[in-house]
């Protein structure tokens, strides 16, 4: 399997659009708008490239982890480039890039041998696995990095080749990846395409894609999902949380604030698994509310690039516009502000990182998924209350239980309506675990074995047994 430095990985590259910094709000690079009618001839380059890919496991994984050292050799031309246009602190981008590294070495190291078949008849069954041949994802703009490494890894491990479109938001760092990427990899094992839409909505019902991997809003995942429908493609969709944080009676106070805190607030809130909203013991709201808030007042905001932000800008107007709504209905209907509830008065995509109280339940802050620094804070009289209000959600993604005694908190974590509850920290994921959501926030498994496996079939062979 020939690998070449100079690829065909962007296709035509036609019009471009412009890329904007979200600390300044102005745009300071272009990524070529690829328009839907290119996706033909890169399929069927996918396609091509599939047949000698699919077919040396060895050499597969020689070419991944070669494909690590690529990424982490190239931390400090991706992770500028990063923070530039998601908006990011420098240490996080760098981060992500560590993780798409040891991500690709991970499903490397996965094997996916033959399975036999016991069933007491005089047949020798077993099970094989065979990808599935070229397949899509599309990824959003708050990991661009990250999340598109946990599609594109476990589909390569497996033999399939992949066409992987980022969001027009966060383009850049994502096709330089594809250059680094090449290095190690086999011209047209993975292609990047960059441009606005309907280039994802076409690349989601092309005919030649047999697995589209989707992370995002929800209409979009519907959309998504009819789409793929029409060729029978399989879909694996992420498309967001509101999960709820519980403090039990007996939780310490200010030994958890900083880690539930940034598990809130980390990337600036845009996270699908971040703490949306916490549920406080009333005897102990005022405390909880008062050291987040403190918290809120205290951190450093500004431009990823300088070295003291530890919160960033929003991605996006439109994101921006959308914190800004549901913090202002959410004041509106009564809610106080105790720290922030504002827009900076600074050029670029700042808000002030926002511990709301006394907001009603039915706010849109609490009901919706805001995807900004702004979090609600709620009291709650009972413990029954509390996991019914969690659980009181279209979304299923994950959830957090906070207290001293372990064993009573996991066994309200075992109550909750989520993928992955978690016990006195939030949202840090195992490279070996599977993650997927309920409800609305998904549709099937990425991560582990279970992710390797999402991106494979079984064959299955039989033969009589020998006389």
């Amino acid at each position: 399997m020939p690998t070449r430095q100079s690829r065909r990985a962007h296709g035509t590259l036609g019009e471009r659009f412009a890329v904007l910094d979200p600390s300044t709000g102005e745009a300071f690079d272009e990524a070529p708008d690829q328009q839907p009618d290119v996706l033909d001839a890169v399929v069927g380059r996918a396609c091509e490239a599939w047949r000698s890919w699919r077919a040396d496991p060895v050499a597969r994984a020689t070419a991944l982890r070669a494909a690590a050292d690529a990424v982490e050799g190239a931390g400090a031309d991706l992770a500028p480039l990063l923070t530039r246009e998601q908006g990011k602190p420098l240490a996080e981008s760098y981060a992500e890039i560590a993780r798409a590294a040891a991500r690709l070495r991970y499903f490397a190291g996965l094997d996916t041998r033959p399975q036999p078949i016991t069933d007491g008849r005089p047949v020798h069954s077993e099970i094989r696995w065979r990808s599935l041949g070229p397949v899509a994802a599309i990824v959003p703009w708050n990991f661009p990095l990250q999340l598109a490494s946990a599609k594109f890894a476990p589909a390569l491990a497996a033999g399939n080749t992949m066409v992987l479109k980022p969001s027009p938001f966060t383009p850049l760092a994502t096709r330089l990846l594809g250059s680094v990427l090449s290095s190690a990899l086999p011209e047209d094992v993975l292609t990047i395409v960059t441009g606005r839409e309907p280039l994802g909505a076409r690349l989601a019902t092309h005919p030649g894609i047999r697995h589209v991997t989707f992370t995002g809003s929800i209409p979009t995942g519907q959309a998504v999902a009819e789409g793929a429908a029409a060729s029978l493609a399989r879909v694996t969709l992420e498309l967001g949380g509101n999960d709820a944080a519980i403090l039990l009676e007996d939780v310490e106070v200010e030994r958890i604030a900083d880690r539930l805190f940034w598990s809130a607030f980390r990337n600036g809130g845009q996270v699908c698994m971040a703490v949306k909203r916490v549920y406080a013991p009333a005897r102990l709201y005022s405390q909880v509310v008062e050291a987040l808030a403190q918290r809120a007042k205290t951190a450093v905001v500004g431009a990823g690039l300088d070295p003291g932000s530890q919160l960033g800008p929003v991605n996006n107007a439109p994101q921006l516009a959308r914190v800004e709504r549901y913090t202002a209905q959410a004041l509106a209907d009564g809610a106080r502000a105790v720290a922030g509830g504002h827009r900076l008065d600074r050029p670029g995509y700042f808000f002030a990182p926002t511990i709301l109280a006394d907001v009603p339940s039915d706010s849109p802050v609490v009901t919706q998924e805001q995807f900004g620094p702004v979090l609600p804070v709620l009291p709650y009289r009972s413990l029954d209350e509390a996991v019914e209000a969690a659980n009181d959600t279209g979304f299923g993604l994950g959830g957090s239980v906070w207290g001293t005694d372990l064993d009573r908190a996991e066994a309200v974590a075992g109550r909750l309506e989520c993928g992955t509850a978690w016990i006195n920290h939030h949202a840090e994921l195992s490279l070996a675990q599977p993650f997927a959501g309920i409800k609305q926030s998904g549709v099937g498994v990425a991560g582990g074995l279970w992710g390797l496996y999402g991106n494979l079939r079984p064959f299955v062979v039989h033969r009589p047994q020998e006389a």
